[in-house]
């Protein structure tokens, strides 16, 4: 929502609802620019006195998210400065993140393993951006990238997210719905996305910024405005618009509607999924109380929903408990997070307890399960076979065991 235009592929707040109540840090970065970052929202944000500005006037800054790694980034300091940035808008050179990512990942992997070994344990070998940035954080600062990260937790205040609250008095209103009636209505905004002129939109970026790419087979859907969710989903369907035959582009379409609805249902688990991992399972000095509320039922929005977070707020302003109580969450402490398992069947690399047991009860793992299964089963049959056939052809009346 950074970018300028392209309202609709983003799900920008309405004119009318920026009208309500004002809005920042929406529309503001060409969306040329390809290596705008978090650092780069942060510094605006944060250091530009938005947030700092809204406290002088006595108001309450309202952090909505959306993408919950640009919150944290507000919330803790999380985020390691490198080179000097400059003020938003087209940095001169190669972004140095994006120029490691054009290696190969085992290759950046290797090198990574030699300048920060403990980062490299952490890390999955595929994870290219990840393992780019640490890379990057080495070279350019000369520490290593987990030297860095253990400095922020050491901190006065820090914990598992990293370094301390920059805001102590905060706490965080989780709205989650029941996943069928979430999944429901995710289809719907698509449908409303489309209805609203979504297909109008992409074609008309498209044309103007990334069709020349996409002639010269250099696109780019990892970085930028590319990146979000919808670009990458049309990408068959606008570029063989015109050049194909009219049901060949209707079912293009057709594919793009429905990668771009199940990508939009997968990352609301993924959002989902990120609240209880670094929230809920990793208590600490720096996790402010995370409250929940049910949205399922948009017919009781006012009593589900915009009571109670009224109520926790003001008893925030007024320094007194709450009515409602923070969600608690189990979590295993002698849970290893950077255990490394290689599943053979599905020759994968697996990083830390949970994710593996995760993926021993994936559709994928237990697909190659069976299939192992059906294997060794048909083997036995077949040694069985040639049991049989060793000791020749019983008589009807024979009692020997086969």
């Amino acid at each position: 929502q950074v970018y300028k235009g392209l309202d609709i592929i983003t799900n920008k707040v309405s004119p009318q609802e920026q009208r309500l109540c004002r809005h920042h840090m929406i529309s503001f970065v060409d969306p040329l620019v390809s290596n705008y970052t978090v650092v780069d929202f942060r510094d605006k944000a944060v250091a530009l006195k938005h947030i700092e500005d809204i406290f002088a006037r006595d108001k309450i800054p309202i952090v909505v998210g959306g993408t919950n790694y640009y919150i944290e980034s507000l919330l803790w300091k999380v985020l390691i400065d490198t080179k000097e940035k400059a003020s938003v808008g087209p940095r001169p050179g190669t972004d140095r993140k994006v120029q490691l990512e054009q290696l190969d990942g085992v290759e950046l992997h290797r090198r990574l393993s030699q300048v920060d070994p403990e980062m490299a344990a952490r890390l999955h070998p595929h994870d290219k951006r990840k393992v780019a940035r640490s890379l990057q954080v080495f070279e350019e600062t000369g520490i290593p990238h987990s030297e860095i990260l253990h400095q922020q937790q050491e901190e006065e205040g820090g914990g598992p997210l990293g370094g301390p609250l920059k805001y102590p008095h905060s706490c965080i209103l989780w709205l989650h719905a029941d996943q069928a009636a979430l999944d429901q209505r995710l289809e719907k905004r698509v449908d409303d996305m489309l209805a609203a002129g979504l297909l109008e939109e992409l074609r008309d970026f498209h044309r103007r910024y990334n069709q020349e790419k996409v002639a010269e087979n250099r696109q780019d859907y990892q970085h930028g405005i590319f990146q979000s969710i919808g670009f990458k989903e049309f990408h068959e369907y606008l570029v063989s618009e015109g050049n194909c035959s009219p049901e060949t582009s209707a079912l293009l379409l057709q594919k793009g509607i429905q990668a771009l609805k199940q990508v939009t249902k997968r990352y609301a688990r993924r959002q989902n999924k990120w609240v209880r991992n670094r929230f809920l399972r990793r208590p600490g000095p720096n996790v402010p109380p995370v409250y929940g509320l049910e949205v399922s039922d948009l017919l009781r929005w006012e009593e589900d929903v915009l009571q109670p977070a009224l109520e926790i707020v003001e008893s925030f302003i007024q320094g007194r408990e709450p009515p409602a109580e923070p969600v608690k969450m189990e979590h295993d402490a002698n849970e290893n997070k950077r255990s490394h398992r290689v599943c053979e069947l599905c020759n994968r690399l697996i990083i830390g307890d949970r994710e593996w047991a995760a993926h021993t009860r994936s559709k994928s793992h237990l697909h190659h399960l069976k299939k192992r299964q059906k294997l060794e089963a048909a083997s036995r049959a077949t040694e069985t076979d040639g049991d049989s056939g060793a000791t020749g052809t019983l008589g009807e009346d024979s009692r020997q065991p086969l």
